[in-house]
């Protein structure tokens, strides 16, 4: 008679072998999945980021103006950059820009967002939540232009508008101070609908029985929101910051469509020095030598903000 233990024993014994060779070929099917779905990013990170980054900081020791063979110039486009009046200008400028604008922005998204955060019919809600969040979706050139007429000194509107209540004209684009107030205006008119959504999300997760422990403790209104909402907030505004600020850098199309860069240069922006030389005046050089410091300052700018959320920002 045949014993017909040791095959099942045998059996049992091979299962979790089996199992285990089983295994590291779905872990490598699941790999090899992720790299599929990962790989347009990363290609798309690479050829539109990385690269360009790389070309930028080669080119900008090079000089070329397109028609010529590029030449070797080493360090000679960061000295000229530096003893340039107008890129040092358009540093300062940029930098009052962010401070400016970046402050009225996270104030006003964040002064509507608690606004609508308090009791308010829901349908209501949605319509502010949209209108707010509708400028971001227009384009910046064809927002400026439209601002441009609104704000004109001769035959604006807004300046219409004052002068019914006996207010002379106000020189809005064509003074130093004016002009500046009014890119700053119409740039956070358009981009404030951002951290607005970000601030709306962001106390929507702030549980209510915090509130309510607050309140019982006699915390409201004003100190409320200094004690409780914002410290639970401030991971969102480390987020609507840095974004802000970067953007804020960045900014070209409201100042070049609005002012040009005047009168004068009080209005001239970093970028749009970069596009002046390297589409003006064919010095792609220079023009990248002022990108790689712009690169640099916006890199500086958010470390910075990332040393200081370690003592300002308190997560949940």
């Amino acid at each position: 008679m045949t014993d017909t233990r040791i095959p099942a024993a045998r059996t049992r014994a091979a299962r979790p072998a089996a199992a285990a060779v089983r295994r590291p070929a779905r872990e490598r099917g699941t790999r090899l999945l992720a790299a599929v779905f990962l790989a347009p990013t990363v290609v798309g990170i690479v050829v539109f980021t990385v690269v360009p980054i790389i070309g930028s900081v080669v080119l900008s020791l090079f000089r070329w103006n397109v028609i010529d063979a590029p030449g070797f110039a080493g360090a000679a486009n960061y000295r000229e950059v530096f003893s340039d009046a107008t890129v040092l200008v358009s540093f300062r400028n940029t930098l009052v820009f962010m401070i400016f604008a970046v402050a009225a922005q996270l104030l006003t998204a964040l002064a509507l967002a608690l606004t609508l955060n308090g009791r308010m019919p829901g349908w209501l809600r949605s319509v502010f939540r949209s209108a707010f969040f509708f400028p971001l979706v227009l384009s910046a050139a064809s927002v400026s232009v439209v601002m441009k007429y609104l704000f004109n000194q001769d035959f604006g509107v807004v300046n219409w508008l004052i002068g019914v209540f006996g207010v002379a004209p106000v020189p809005w684009l064509t003074s130093e101070h004016g002009a500046m107030a009014t890119v700053i205006l119409v740039y956070v008119w358009q981009q404030f609908g951002f951290s607005f959504l970000l601030f709306v999300g962001g106390l929507n997760n702030i549980p209510k029985e915090i509130h309510e422990a607050a309140a019982l403790d006699g915390a409201t209104g004003l100190r409320k929101h200094l004690a409780v909402t914002l410290p639970l907030l401030s991971p969102t505004l480390l987020v609507a910051s840095v974004v802000g600020i970067i953007n804020a850098l960045q900014v070209f199309e409201q100042p070049y469509v609005l002012t040009d860069g005047g009168p004068g240069d009080s209005t001239r922006t970093v970028v749009m020095v970069i596009y002046e030389k390297a589409f003006e005046q064919l010095r792609f050089g220079e023009a990248s030598a002022v990108g790689v410091l712009l690169f640099v300052l916006i890199m500086a700018v958010t470390a910075v903000q990332f040393r200081l959320s370690r003592r300002f920002v308190h997560y949940q």
